[in-house]
């Protein structure tokens, strides 16, 4: 309910063409953009106009009409603490309103004649600024999507920490304390890189980028091998100790095809192409079984002839027995093998040879 003036107009065809074109450009509700710039025209009004009451703003969406109103609630007439600003007096109102009641509003329209002008300079307002919102949340829900996925970007900027990949639409912070081992990367250079965060804020998004990250082993061997996009073959973890080695447990769901190879390639071009990428990082394939007893023997590759003993399955406890001439492989390097190997069974693996255990051999199995 309310008091009709005369209706201001802002270049309608004009302002409504621009709201509706910002609306289908930046793929942002028609809805959310006129409330947002009724909202904003409320709060122009106010402050140009040393308004203190309630005030709503309405756009006509087909002719761009705008009308300013002051919302005053109804209260008794004896109301002791009665707001001339915000409030209306029943009595006053059903001179207006006849069945009007306390608690309903009233409004009455305020347009200033000159409120175009404020209406003009309020809506290249709002448009930038929700230019820069809808291209932040588009930006955050693309890269969110891209999380724990790999990106293809060109080195553009280095400084004393990180290098900065131009991804395209917004930049990626590629830390060198997360590039592989001592590789050397050079301006202007593509480069392949996982996703492992996305952090939003109000002014910005970051996107962190490594190499180092084990999911950057395990996306580029969905990348290499088409297998594992179809099912075929099936990636079951990845361990990795980046610039040194990897290991990584795959397995088939097809009698007929053989996991292992199919990760080597034809005459070794798939792995190798992934050694590639990974700076000439080592990668064992290992093959992934439900008894984990294989499953850590096979892990510990590429050590032989190992006798695997589950000491507790609760605690997921093992010992690996090897003879002496195996020890050192099934340790590994600064106790690589076996660190990695652990890593990908999540068991605890205790390594030990015949002569070690002496009498322990017989070891109780719970």
């Amino acid at each position: 309910m309310y008091v009709q003036r005369e209706v201001i107009k802002m270049d309608a065809k004009a302002f409504i063409k621009a709201l509706d074109n910002l609306a289908e450009e930046k793929q942002i509700s028609k809805d959310t953009i006129y409330e947002a710039m009724e909202l904003a025209l409320s709060t122009a009004y106010k402050k140009n106009f040393n308004s203190l009451t309630n005030v709503r703003v309405d756009i006509n969406k087909d002719t761009g009409d705008i009308k300013v109103f002051s919302v005053y609630t109804v209260v008794e007439d004896d109301y002791d603490d009665f707001d001339e600003d915000t409030e209306i007096l029943l009595s006053v109102a059903k001179e207006r309103v006849k069945d009007i009641e306390v608690g309903e509003t009233i409004e009455e329209e305020v347009t200033p004649k000159d409120f175009g002008r404020v209406a003009a300079a309020t809506a290249k307002q709002v448009i930038i600024q929700k230019v820069k919102e809808a291209e932040k949340e588009s930006l955050l829900n693309e890269y969110k999507d891209k999380q724990d996925e790999l990106v293809v970007g060109i080195v553009s900027m280095e400084d004393e920490q990180n290098y900065l990949i131009d991804l395209g639409r917004t930049m990626g912070i590629l830390p060198k304390s997360e590039l592989i081992g001592d590789e050397k990367v050079e301006m202007g250079s593509s480069i392949k890189a996982y996703v492992s965060k996305v952090n939003a804020s109000q002014k910005s998004i970051t996107v962190l980028l490594s190499r180092k990250h084990y999911g950057f082993v395990k996306r580029l061997f969905e990348v290499e091998i088409p297998e594992l996009s179809d099912g075929t073959i099936i990636l079951h973890g990845v361990s990795r100790i980046a610039g040194e080695r990897s290991k990584v447990a795959v397995y088939s769901t097809n009698d007929k095809v053989d996991a292992i190879g199919a990760c080597i390639g034809e005459r070794g071009s798939r792995i190798a192409n992934i050694i590639k990428e990974l700076n000439g990082e080592k990668v064992d394939l290992v093959l992934y079984d439900k008894d984990p007893s294989v499953f850590v023997k096979n892990a510990l590759a590429p050590a032989k002839d190992i006798t695997v003993i589950i000491t507790d399955e609760k605690k997921q406890e093992c010992l690996a027995i090897a003879d002496e001439s195996n020890l050192s492989l099934a340790i590994g390097k600064k106790g690589q093998n076996v660190v990695l190997a652990s890593r990908l069974t999540h068991y605890k693996i205790d390594v030990k040879t015949k002569e070690q255990l002496g009498d322990d051999v017989g070891i109780n199995i719970k």
